[in-house]
């Protein structure tokens, strides 16, 4: 009898593991798809990675909402001055529950000025009522 409720909690845990490993997936193409998106200056596309209570911290920016999230976003790609390009290094995600952990680097090209931020962060994502992932924080900072 022992041995059965000893069995139990393994067989639980060996079942999550390909749940998990699909979140990972699923949020790992969210973010390439996003990648895509904005590269392509698809606005509408780009503000769904972000709940409609995401908050993004960027040092020595003011913290912003959605909305204002979305709005920065349509500006950067309606600009026909520039051109905005993002490229996407994913170091980790964890997975827990309903709730993520995605640590990355994104590297933000604009030209014709050739800047190029190099932009650290740690985005925390939640599985909403719809199934998909979305960014409820989002904590980034531009590296040295």
């Amino acid at each position: 009898m022992m041995r059965r409720f000893l069995l139990v909690p393994a067989v639980f845990a060996w079942l999550a593991v390909p749940a998990i490993a699909s979140d990972v997936g699923a949020i790992r193409d969210r973010l390439e798809q996003w990648v895509h998106d904005f590269n392509a200056g698809n606005g509408d596309a780009v503000c769904d990675l972000f709940s409609n209570e995401a908050l993004a911290e960027f040092r020595g920016q003011p913290q912003r909402t959605y909305e204002e999230i979305c709005a920065l976003l349509h500006d950067s790609l309606s600009d026909p001055a520039r051109d905005f390009h993002y490229e996407l290094d994913l170091h980790e995600i964890i997975v827990e529950g309903d709730l993520a952990v995605v640590r990355l680097t994104w590297t933000l090209f604009i030209t014709p000025l050739n800047v190029t931020s190099v932009e650290p962060g740690m985005d925390i994502f939640r599985r909403e009522a719809d199934g998909k992932w979305r960014i409820i924080r989002y904590l980034a900072f531009e590296a040295p």
